[in-house]
């Protein structure tokens, strides 16, 4: 979700969820939000709380920076 300067947090939820071979649904649960929420986060409409992000990649066993990257945006 790019704010008014341009920055934005971008993610690779789809390809972790995809490489489990998990529905957005499954994922959803796991984690304990919507199967919409996951749909916009992976089109990138969406930028998760700071917890939710950790709930994600606590999930996946992976670092934050592998899933979620900070975009900067112009000054």
């Amino acid at each position: 979700m790019k704010e008014k300067n341009g920055e934005y947090v971008e993610n690779k939820v789809y390809e972790h969820r995809v490489l489990k071979r998990m529905s957005q649904k499954e994922l959803a649960d796991a984690v304990g939000v919507s199967k919409q929420t996951i749909y916009v986060m992976e089109k990138n409409n969406y930028s998760p709380s700071l917890v939710l992000a950790f709930r994600i990649v606590d999930f996946f066993d992976v670092d934050v920076n592998d899933i979620f990257s900070y975009v900067r945006g112009s000054d």
